[in-house]
C-alpha cells in the first residue's frame, strides 16, 4: 500500500483551511494576513509560531504548516533542537499517545511520531560513541525482532507437532516401554513388521493392555470406549482451559489478526496468557479427534509471539503502527511452520492478512518466516526428511485433457466451501443470540461426544486428518496396504512403473466410505468451527477437497483404463502404464475447496506445492483456485474470515471492496444539520467546562475553534489526552482549580491573575485532515482505507460543520449495502 497515495489533495484541504483561519482568525489576535506563497507543508512534531517568534511544540507529529518566513539558516538549529524536545515531551504526561481498548490507531499519527524519533537519533549520532551505538541499534532492532519471533515460532510449532501427535495415539493405545513415544516413534525398535499395519509388538492397543489379544467384539467395545474417553477428556480440558483462563484463545483468531493488523486495538487478544492457553488448548483439541486444524491458530500463535517480542525494542512496543510490521511477519511465520511453507506464508500475510504492507516488511516477513521453517525442520518433529506431515513422491506428467475435470473439481470446491460458510455463519448467529452461547462446555463436550461416536466406525473418519489428507495425496504403490489401492495388479518389481488396472471390491467400498466420509466431515465442520476451543480450519478444509478429488481421480483412472484409445487420452494411455494419478486430483480438489472457503488465489497455490513438493502440477492448482474463488464470488460475496468479521461486527474497512455509491461527506458526518457539535474553545474555556464537557458526552476527540460563534477550526484534541493532561496538570502544578482557564493556542495571551492558566498546546493536533462537505464519499472512504484514519473533520468555507468517524464510514457502507447499521462494534 503506498503510504501517502492521497497526500496532494489532502494537504490542499488543510491549507485551504489553515489560511481562512489565519487570514480571518488570527487578524483579531493581532497577526496580519500572510500570502498563501509563504505558506509549505511538512511532516513534523507540531510547531506553533506565537506572535512574538518562539516556536512551542504543539503536536505529536502531523501534517504541520508553519512559515517559511521564519526559518532562515541562522535559526534552523535551534529550530531544530525545539523540535526535537517536543518530539521527545510526549513522555512528560504518562499515557499520552497510547488508545485505549476497542479503539482504532491513527496511523498517520503514529508513522510521523516514529519518522520524528528517528530523524532525532540520526541526527544525535555524531554526538558521541554511545548515541552511535544506539542509533546502530535502532537500525538492527527491527531484523532482531523478528529472528526472535522467528526462532520462537519454530520452537513452538515443534512444540505442537510433538505434542498432538502423542497425544491424537494416545486415544488408540500406548507405549509401554516409554509412554512418552507415539506409535510410529514406539514402532521403529521394532523389526517384526512393517510400521503401515500399526501392530508391531511394542505398542499395545487398548484391548491388549487390558490383555484381550483378539480382534472380536469385546476388543472393538473396548478400543470404540477409550477412543471416546480420551476424546471428551481432552476436549473437557480445552473447553475449561479457554474459559477460565484466556476467553480470546478460543476459534482460529485469523478474522482478529486481520482486524488488529487494520489498526483496532483489542487488549490481551495478543498478550501471554492468551498465547499460553492456545498453545496449550490447541494440543488437546487437536488430539481430541475434533474436525479442525492446528493451521489457522498458529497464526495467532505467532502474532502472540510477535506482540510479547516487540516489547523489548520500544521502537515497536510503544509504536502501535510500527508494532503491526512485527505482526505481519509473525502471520507469515506462523503459515510457514504450520505447512512448512516459507514463501506461501509470507504471500498468505500479504494477501489476506496484512492492511499496510511496506516493502521493508515484506523483506522482514520473509526473513521471519526462513527462520521459523530452518527451527521448525532442525526439530524435525515429523522424524522424516520433511518439515510437513503429507509430502508427496510422484512426479509423473499430466495430460491436457485433464484440465476439465481439475476446473470441475474448483467448481465442486466453490459449492462446497459455500454450502460450508453459510452452513456456518448461519449456526454461529444462532450461538451468538441464543441460550446456547450461555453454555460453552457442554456445547464442546456434545460436539466431541457426537463426533467421536460416529467418526470410530468409519476407517477414513476414525485416523487423524493429516494422515487421511496423506492417505488420498499418496500414490497406490507395492507397499500399500489400504483398501483404497485393491487393484487387480501383481507387483513383480517394486522399481517397475504402475500399470493401468481395474479397481477392485475393495477400491468402491472405499469409494462409499469417503463419500460417508465428506458428508460426515462438512456437517461436523459446520458445527465445530466456532465453539469454544482453539480451531483452524485449514486442515478440515483440505480433507473435504481431498475426498471429493480422490472420488474424481478414481473415476478418471477407471474411464482411461476401460477406453484408452480415445481422443480425450492423447494416446498417453495407450501404453499400459498408469496414466491418470488419483492422488493429483486430491490435491487439486483439496486446493480447490480451501481456496473457495478462504477465497485465497496465489498465495493458496504456493502453499500447495510447497506442502506436497508437487511443483510440477501449478497449472492445475491453479486452474482449480481460481474456479473455486470465482464459483465462491458468485454464490457468496465473502470468504469465511470477512464472513466473521462481519458476524463480530469488528470495525474492519476492507480494502478490496469498492465503494460504489454517490453520498457525500454531509450525508455522513455527525452531528447531522440542526444539531448541535461539541466542541471545545482555544482560550475561553475552563477545567471544569472542559471536564464538564467530558462527562456530558462519549466522543473520542473534540475539535477546537476560536470561539463558538466564528466556529473558524484550530485543531483537534483526543479525549483520552485531554483527561490525562489535566490530571498530571492538577497532580504537578500548583494552584490548578477548576476556574483555571484552558489555553490551547500558543500566540494567545495568558489571561491575568490567579488562578494559574493551563496551557495544552502540546496535545494539540495543529493539522487535522479535513474535507468539504461536498467532497464524495468515495473519496473520503478511500482516504480513510489508504491513510489510516481515524476521523476526518468536515468543513464549509473554513468553519467546522462536523465530524466523520470510521464508525460512522463504516455504518454508512452498511445503510448503503442494505445490511444492519447497529451491528458495528466500536468500544
Amino acid at each position: 500500500m503506498e503510504r501517502f497515495p492521497l497526500k496532494s489533495s489532502v494537504t490542499k484541504t488543510g491549507m485551504t483551511y489553515q489560511s481562512v483561519y489565519k487570514k480571518g482568525a488570527n487578524t483579531a489576535n493581532g497577526r496580519g494576513a500572510h500570502s498563501g506563497e509563504d505558506e509549505m507543508v511538512d511532516i513534523t512534531p507540531g510547531l506553533q509560531q506565537a506572535a512574538d517568534g518562539v516556536t512551542t511544540p504543539t503536536s505529536h507529529g502531523t501534517f504541520q504548516i508553519y512559515e517559511q518566513g521564519s526559518r532562515n539558516s541562522a535559526s534552523s538549529t535551534h529550530w531544530d533542537t525545539i523540535m526535537f524536545s517536543g518530539m521527545q515531551g510526549d513522555d512528560d504526561i504518562p499515557g499520552i499517545g497510547q488508545y485505549e481498548d476497542f479503539h482504532t490507531i491513527d496511523w498517520q499519527r503514529d508513522i510521523a511520531r516514529d519518522r520524528m524519533r528517528h530523524r532525532y537519533i540520526v541526527k544525535k549520532r555524531q554526538d558521541s560513541i554511545w548515541d552511535l551505538i544506539k542509533g546502530a541499534h535502532d537500525a538492527w532492532s527491527g531484523w532482531v525482532c523478528v529472528l526472535l519471533v522467528g526462532v520462537a515460532t519454530g520452537i513452538v510449532a515443534g512444540v505442537i507437532d510433538i505434542g498432538a501427535s502423542w497425544m491424537t495415539d494416545l486415544k488408540f493405545g500406548i507405549c509401554p516401554a516409554a509412554f512418552w513415544f507415539n506409535r510410529e516413534q514406539c514402532c521403529w525398535s521394532d523389526t517384526n513388521t512393517t510400521f503401515d499395519s500399526g501392530n508391531c509388538s511394542q505398542w499395545l492397543t487398548w484391548p491388549q493392555v487390558f490383555g484381550d489379544r483378539g480382534d472380536g467384539a469385546g476388543a472393538y467395545i473396548i478400543s470404540y470406549l477409550f477412543y471416546i474417553l480420551w476424546a471428551l477428556i481432552f476436549a473437557a480440558l480445552s473447553a475449561s482451559l479457554v474459559r477460565m483462563f484466556a476467553p480470546y484463545a478460543c476459534g482460529s483468531g485469523i478474522p482478529e489478526i486481520k482486524t488488529i493488523l487494520s489498526g483496532f486495538i483489542i487488549r490481551g487478544y495478543l498478550g501471554k496468557w492468551t498465547l499460553i492457553i492456545k498453545v496449550v488448548g490447541l494440543i488437546l483439541s487437536v488430539s481430541s479427534g475434533l474436525s479442525l486444524g492446528k493451521e489457522g491458530p498458529m497464526v495467532h500463535i505467532a502474532s502472540c509471539l510477535g506482540n510479547i517480542l516487540s516489547y523489548l525494542f520500544p521502537k515497536y512496543g510503544r509504536n502501535e503502527a510500527k508494532k503491526r510490521e512485527i505482526l505481519s511477519a509473525a502471520a507469515a511465520a506462523g503459515v510457514s511452520v504450520a505447512f512448512g511453507a516459507p514463501i506461501g506464508g509470507v504471500l498468505f500475510s500479504l494477501e489476506e492478512v496484512s492492511y499496510y504492507f511496506p516493502l521493508k516488511t515484506l523483506w522482514r516477513s520473509f526473513f521471519c518466516a526462513l527462520i521459523a521453517a530452518f527451527i521448525l525442520r532442525s526439530i524435525n518433529p515429523f522424524g522424516n526428511e520433511h518439515s510437513v506431515l503429507f509430502f508427496v513422491e510422484y512426479n509423473k506428467p499430466w495430460i491436457f485433457f485433464e484440465l476439465i475435470p481439475f476446473v470441475g473439481l474448483g467448481i465442486i470446491g466453490g459449492c462446497i466451501a459455500t454450502i460450508f460458510i453459510k452452513a456456518n455463519i448461519y449456526w454461529c448467529r444462532y450461538r451468538k443470540y441464543s441460550k446456547l452461547g450461555q453454555y460453552p462446555v457442554t456445547e464442546v463436550l456434545v460436539v466431541t461426544l457426537i463426533t467421536a461416536i460416529l467418526a470410530y466406525p468409519n476407517p477414513y473418519t476414525r485416523m487423524n486428518t493429516s494422515e487421511l489428507i496423506y492417505l488420498l495425496f499418496n500414490q497406490c504403490g507395492i507397499s500399500n496396504s489400504d483398501p483404497l489401492c485393491d487393484y487387480n495388479r501383481n507387483f513383480t518389481d517394486a522399481n517397475s512403473a504402475i500399470e493401468k488396472a481395474a479397481a477392485g471390491a475393495g477400491v468402491y467400498r472405499a469409494i462409499w466410505l469417503l463419500v460417508l466420509a465428506l458428508v460426515f466431515k462438512l456437517v461436523v465442520t459446520i458445527f465445530t468451527f466456532g465453539i469454544k476451543v482453539p480451531c483452524g480450519l485449514f486442515i478440515p478444509s483440505l480433507a473435504l477437497g481431498a475426498i471429493a478429488g480422490r472420488i474424481v481421480g478414481i473415476g478418471v483412472e477407471q474411464m482411461a483404463y476401460t477406453y484408452p484409445k480415445i481422443w480425450l487420452f492423447s494416446g498417453e494411455c495407450s501404453t499400459g502404464d498408469d496414466c491418470i494419478t488419483p492422488g493429483l486430483y486430491a490435491m487439486v480438489g483439496a486446493a480447490a475447496v480451501l481456496g473457495g472457503v478462504t477465497r485465497m488465489t496465489v498465495s493458496l497455490v504456493v502453499i500447495m506445492f510447497e506442502l506436497t513438493g508437487g511443483v510440477r502440477y501449478i497449472v492445475p492448482l491453479m486452474a482449480a483456485a481460481m474456479a473455486s474463488k470465482w464459483v465462491g464470488d458468485a454464490l457468496g460475496r465473502q470468504g469465511i474470515y470477512d464472513a466473521h468479521i462481519a458476524l463480530n461486527g469488528y470495525p474492519f474497512l476492507d480494502s478490496k471492496d469498492e465503494f460504489q455509491h454517490t453520498s457525500l461527506a454531509a450525508d455522513v458526518m455527525q452531528p447531522k444539520r440542526n444539531e448541535t457539535l461539541s466542541v471545545i474553545t482555544q482560550d475561553s474555556m475552563t477545567v471544569d467546562d472542559v471536564e464538564t464537557l467530558l462527562k456530558e458526552t462519549e466522543h473520542n476527540g473534540y475539535p477546537v475553534v476560536v470561539s463558538k460563534e466564528s466556529q473558524y477550526l484550530v485543531g483537534f484534541v483526543l479525549r483520552r489526552d485531554l483527561n490525562l493532561a489535566i490530571a498530571n496538570a492538577r497532580r504537578t502544578i500548583e494552584g490548578i482549580t477548576g476556574q483555571s482557564v484552558v489555553i490551547f493556542a500558543g500566540n494567545v495571551a495568558p489571561p491575568p491573575g490567579p488562578p494559574p492558566y493551563l496551557q495544552l498546546s502540546r496535545i494539540l493536533d495543529m493539522a487535522p485532515i479535513t474535507v468539504t462537505d461536498q467532497t464524495p464519499m468515495e473519496t473520503v472512504v478511500d482516504m480513510f482505507r489508504k491513510l489510516g484514519l481515524r476521523q476526518t473533520l468536515v468543513t464549509h468555507n473554513g468553519r467546522l460543520l462536523g465530524v466523520i468517524t470510521k464508525k460512522d464510514v463504516l455504518r454508512h457502507v452498511k445503510h448503503m449495502d442494505n445490511e444492519d447499521p447497529s451491528s458495528v462494534m466500536f468500544n
